[in-house]
């Protein structure tokens, strides 16, 4: 089902990787328990928590001060190779979210990857895909800022916009799970839903919230942004009789 005329376009959906699109937060927990219990110490799980939706970058930081007595790029890289090792076992996809790449992908949606995790494991989820269902992907060692800086969702905005030069943030929907994800998507405008997993979602108005992927189709983005539409022309309604 597609957005009729009289309604503003949906053109994108911007997904965020481990925790939306797969679960591969539990395997991120046991890699960061591994790593600081090889140093002598313990790693909680309120610690790990403390990572989810974080920089790589930011996280390594954080297990140095755990005791792991290794150079941040050291930390990221074996962090990353022991993810990767599982998810050349099996890629833990979370409910719904191929069934809906599929179904945006077969209406003309684009969709693009934005996930704080590096090109590396980022490539080896997408190619385990039947189909080329994300047009770019912008990853944690692209960005100067992560998560949950905006940077990276404007980053792809900027790329989708060097095709369509009139796409709108607007008409953009992100999909997130965690806190600085969320908060990354909602500051750099476009239509953001939270799909809370290994953590809550704080009460937000300026997000929506879903409790899974599961059943959820284009239609159901396409009336986020009719909504948005809406919302916005209200505003500016409002805004012209206050004036």
């Amino acid at each position: 089902m597609h957005a009729s005329s009289s309604q503003p376009l949906l053109k994108a959906a911007l997904w965020d990787m481990d925790g939306t699109l797969v679960d591969t937060e539990p395997y991120w927990i046991a890699a960061e328990r591994s790593l600081v219990e090889s140093y002598g110490g313990m790693w909680s799980h309120e610690q790990a928590m403390q990572l989810v939706g974080q920089s790589l970058m930011y996280s390594a930081g954080i297990l140095q001060a755990a005791g792991v007595n290794l150079g941040k790029r050291e930390i990221v890289d074996t962090l990353s190779a022991r993810v990767i090792e599982c998810i050349r076992t099996e890629v833990p996809w979370r409910p719904g979210a191929r069934e809906l790449l599929d179904a945006l992908y077969e209406a003309g949606v684009r969709c693009a990857l934005v996930t704080m995790s590096e090109g590396p494991m980022a490539r080896e989820v997408v190619a385990s895909l039947p189909k080329p269902y994300f047009e770019f992907l912008v990853t944690g060692d692209t960005v100067r800022r992560g998560k949950p800086d905006p940077e990276a969702y404007l980053t792809a905005v900027e790329r989708l916009r060097m095709t369509d030069a009139e796409l709108a943030l607007g008409q953009c929907v992100a999909l997130e799970d965690s806190v600085p994800g969320v908060a990354a998507a909602i500051a750099s405008g476009v239509v953001t839903v939270g799909i809370p997993h290994q953590m809550p979602l704080p009460e937000d108005p300026r997000r929506t919230t879903w409790e899974t992927l599961e059943g959820r189709g284009v239609a159901d983005l396409e009336a986020l942004v009719a909504e948005r539409a809406a919302a916005g022309l209200l505003a500016g309604a409002l805004l012209g009789q206050a004036k």
